[in-house]
């Protein structure tokens, strides 16, 4: 019987060490073991700022791994995207139309929008099912990047939201993290709810449970009350507002830390030297070196901005709780993200873009005692083993593919 090939075609993937990348290399890791699994990808470029000449790429792997040598543009500026996605678009169909005859099944995440288009289109000439997952509102989140005009924001979504409902329509699954996605896709743009599959993006918890259980905490005694940020430093973030928040709360004997990188780094270190009198610090945050710098922090904040938090689970929350750190989240409050940190009693949640809420809830935690935080953070982790781990979440995802397959095998 001929082996059954599946050609993943993602916008990340390792080096890059954003969560994305991660799941997609579980996920082709996985399916190593039964099927022929290729990997389209551009050079690595996420975050904006992030070295890779120390990184390397992943050796060693058991699929086949294809750099593709199109336009690349980390910035956050629309017509460059634009064009990073339209390139890569190209050479994946290039790629397909030279293959096709080899291809069983595509997982179709590209660059959005036109990239996952261009894939769904050649995909449906050779009759090639695919998978789309979603991780963001496509084009309903490109207009933050736009001016606020009613009538240009109007005109954007009528001409890029067909080619959106195109690609999914056309998907065979389409894969989202949670059911307010699900819900929202399906109504607007007209999909059988039956057609998607609803599963949590995760963190590789091994990397946390093993940290945990071999190292002594690392931080001192000595250290002051550290409040942390470690993700992506994007606009979409709003640190801004947590470092105006945690100036003026002006706790004695506390710091806050930034660890990360992307294209508001630069921004936000200027910001921060308007403030003389308070220790705010910028750390590099290398992938294998995330439980080692979470350990050294008392609670974990994670801000976003207005509207950003209604249509997924953000990768950073379980990470944070993998580290049973307590959390501060400035979220929607009708947010998966806050009632996770409402059910499982982890932390605080209060309203994004909010500096005087912000600064009451630091206080607030500062003066929460110890143990307390220490519960919080056990909560946490607890929380993060059933709902985002990828011992619970990966089998699930992979089955999506293998039913497709199985699907397709007996349709011969």
């Amino acid at each position: 019987m001929k082996e059954k090939n599946v050609l993943i075609i993602t916008g990340v993937f390792p080096p890059e060490p954003v969560v994305s990348a991660t799941i997609t290399n579980d996920v082709a890791i996985e399916l190593s073991k039964k099927y022929v699994v290729t990997v389209l990808c551009p050079k690595p470029t996420r975050p904006l700022g992030y070295k890779f000449d120390d990184v390397g790429h992943v050796l060693n792997m058991p699929y086949k791994r294809v750099e593709l040598d199109s336009y690349v543009f980390p910035k956050s500026e629309l017509l460059g995207r634009f064009r990073e996605s339209i390139s890569m678009g190209r050479h994946a169909v290039r790629y397909i139309n030279e293959h096709y005859d080899e291809i069983d099944l595509i997982y179709n995440a590209p660059w959005q929008l036109f990239g996952c288009y261009m894939i769904s289109r050649v995909a449906k000439k050779y009759k090639i099912p695919y998978i789309t997952p979603v991780q963001d509102f496509y084009p309903e989140s490109l207009l933050a990047k736009i001016p606020a005009w009613k009538w240009l924001q109007k005109m954007v979504v009528s001409i890029l939201l067909p080619i959106d409902k195109a690609t999914l329509s056309n998907a065979r699954k389409v894969h989202t993290i949670s059911d307010k996605m699900k819900i929202y896709l399906a109504k607007t743009r007209g999909i059988d709810e039956r057609r998607f599959a609803v599963i949590q993006n995760w963190q590789d918890e091994e990397q946390f449970v093993n940290y945990l259980n071999t190292h002594k905490p690392e931080k001192s005694k000595d250290d002051p009350f550290t409040f942390m940020y470690l993700g992506n430093v994007s606009s979409m973030a709003g640190i801004d507002i947590v470092i105006d928040a945690f100036a003026l709360a002006k706790i004695p004997d506390a710091r806050l830390v930034i660890a990360g990188a992307g294209s508001e780094k630069e921004s936000l270190q200027k910001l921060s030297m308007q403030y003389n009198d308070v220790d705010i610090q910028f750390w590099n945050a290398p992938k294998a070196k995330v439980p080692e710098i979470q350990d050294r922090a008392d609670v974990m904040v994670l801000p976003l901005k207005k509207g950003f938090s209604l249509s997924s689970i953000p990768s950073k929350l379980p990470s944070y709780l993998f580290s049973a750190k307590p959390v501060i989240a400035c979220v929607d409050f009708n947010s998966d993200t806050a009632l996770s940190i409402i059910s499982s009693q982890c932390g605080w949640v209060e309203e994004p873009e909010n500096i005087e809420h912000l600064k009451v809830c630091m206080q607030k935690a500062s003066a929460t005692e110890k143990d307390i935080l220490e519960k919080m953070g056990e909560n946490g982790f607890n929380f993060a083993m059933t709902h985002f781990s990828r011992r619970s979440n990966l089998p699930k995802l992979c089955k999506v593919y293998e039913d497709i397959l199985d699907a397709k095998e007996l349709n011969m």
